[in-house]
């Protein structure tokens, strides 16, 4: 009794809806009955049989292997606008038995195919997503489908979690090396040669690598050098372009420092930011509520 209960409580969590399959065996059905009907020959009645038979059990057998699973959100990565990422999910199935042919829907109908699910697992699944523009989103909607064991039904369920994060302005602009090279006091000293790099204009003359121009090449040198974290403040009225534009070039160069492991103030309209301060995701979110 428990498991009939049980069986029942699943059996509401999912929805079924026909396939050509389904068609098809209601056809096979049909034609078996009248040909048994007007013959009565016993190895059509057998046919009629088992056919019915499986067409039956598939229902219980498909309703079990996806109505066990679990599915929710799991630790997600950062979100840039116009950057492609990845909706991270963990499916867990409890059961002594192995799940299979499962396929999970996103938004937009965007799917991943899942060939089975060992018994008592979890499994972790990524959808693709790129999200258009910066702030708060909310990723909702998403179900699982599997259509086992005979396809004569397709069968979902939905997932009632959703995931609310946040996107951050899209990472881009002048590199930060660059922007070093052009301001007038240098952030730090230069300490050695780095190599070279394509001259873009925005670098100083002096930096120039003659040798390559003489090949018909216009390269500059690069240097590494002593950062203070003191001196590298970011002003956001400085900044060429418009409010987005502006706030991409800001990601690019604090993902910059953030990979470089140096301090830098960002100074707003209304607001200072000390790295020192704030975490670089909390930095991030300022710049993508902005």
């Amino acid at each position: 009794m428990k498991s009939l209960r049980k069986f029942i409580q699943i059996h509401r969590s999912i929805q079924q809806h026909a396939t050509i399959f389904s068609l098809m065996v209601v056809i096979m059905l049909f034609g078996l009955f009248m040909e048994a009907y007007m013959h009565d020959f016993n190895l059509v009645y057998i046919t009629l049989f088992f056919v019915f038979s499986f067409a039956f059990s598939a229902g219980p057998i498909g309703v079990l292997n996806l109505g066990n699973l679990d599915v929710d959100f799991t630790k997600q990565g950062r979100f840039f606008a116009n950057k492609e990422n990845k909706i991270l999910f963990s499916i867990n199935n409890p059961t002594n038995t192995t799940s299979w042919a499962i396929k999970l829907y996103g938004e937009e109908d965007v799917s991943t195919q899942i060939p089975y699910i060992k018994a008592k697992s979890k499994q972790n699944i990524s959808l693709p997503f790129t999200p258009k523009k910066r702030g708060s989103f909310t990723y909702s909607g998403c179900y699982i489908e599997s259509k086992y064991p005979l396809s004569t039904a397709r069968l979902t369920k939905k997932i009632d979690a959703s995931f609310v994060g946040i996107v951050y302005p899209e990472p881009k602009g002048i590199s930060l090396e660059n922007f070093l090279q052009t301001q007038e006091t240098h952030i730090g000293e230069e300490k050695e040669f780095d190599g070279l790099s394509t001259y873009d204009g925005s670098q100083k003359i002096s930096h120039i690598h003659w040798a390559s121009v003489a090949k018909g090449e216009v390269s500059v040198k690069r240097f590494s050098k002593e950062t203070e974290s003191r001196d590298l403040n970011f002003i956001f009225k400085n900044i060429k372009g418009d409010t987005e534009q502006r706030l991409s070039q800001l990601t690019l160069w604090v993902l910059a420092c953030e990979k470089r492991r140096v301090p830098f103030f960002i100074t707003l309209p209304n607001k200072v930011i000390n790295a020192q301060k704030e975490s670089i995701d909390d930095i991030l979110e300022i710049l993508a509520r902005y």
